[in-house]
């Protein structure tokens, strides 16, 4: 099964938090269809220490990267615009959900409610839960 990481995964393993941590392992031991985009990458480099932001670059080179197809770019605008979801905060969630979608991939996210009111299938984590 194809998963794209989404933002919140990369930046909670780089602060090594447990959920997100074993969760992360769990995956590249199950599948090696692991993916990231440009939205994922944009998002999770805008923020962080030095030391975050090295685990972070290594968790990027770690996934497939895939750029946002035209079709998935515009499946991301048809989703705002049908699911009423055009605050510029959902602008990065819905060019997510339209690679997952494109895809075929599964988010794996903290937020779910972000994605899931898109019409893409999620796998929710916490990250404080215990690995």
């Amino acid at each position: 099964m194809p998963y794209l990481l989404d933002t919140t995964l990369l930046i909670d393993h780089a602060a090594a938090r447990p959920g997100a941590v074993a969760l992360v392992q769990r995956l590249f031991e199950e599948t090696a269809d692991l993916f990231t985009c440009d939205a994922v990458v944009a998002e999770a480099c805008s923020r962080g220490n030095d030391v975050e932001l090295a685990a972070i670059g290594v968790m990027i080179e770690a996934l497939e990267y895939v750029s946002t197809h035209p079709d998935a770019a515009r499946w991301a605008g048809e989703a705002r615009r049908v699911r009423g979801a055009t605050s510029p905060r959902t602008l990065g969630d819905a060019l997510i959900a339209g690679v997952a979608w494109s895809l075929g991939a599964t988010i794996v996210t903290r937020n779910p409610d972000d994605f899931v009111r898109m019409g893409v299938p999620v796998l929710a984590y916490e990250a404080d839960a215990p690995g």
